[in-house]
């Protein structure tokens, strides 16, 4: 088997920084990507999530969405690439258009 560690830190290290820390007895671990001196992203990986490859790997999956939205990249178009094998560069950013006020 792969290690887990070394799997996380591939996925993102050469966008951000990655730090893993031990969170408690039961084997959980906090991974905190940041990039210049950012937190970009910050998630807590279970005992169970980081030994199980199919769930590991969906969990950097999760990660890289979670982040590609924030940047502005199309939901759609990052699904549709999640989905055509492992591809792991997301799409080209979509022109936003300006979000409806809420009125409030």
């Amino acid at each position: 088997m792969d290690n887990p560690f070394q799997l996380i830190t591939d996925a993102f290290a050469p966008d951000y920084q990655v730090n893993l820390s031990i969170q408690g007895l039961d084997g959980s671990i906090m991974l905190t990507l940041s990039k210049s001196g950012r937190v970009v992203a910050k998630r807590m990986i279970s005992a169970e999530q980081r030994n199980d490859p199919k769930r590991l790997k969906r969990l950097v999956q999760s990660i890289q969405f979670g982040i590609a939205i924030e940047q502005g990249h199309s939901a759609v178009a990052i699904l549709e690439a999640m989905t055509d094998g492992d591809n792991r560069n997301p799409p080209p950013l979509v022109k936003s258009r300006p979000r409806p006020s809420m009125g409030l």
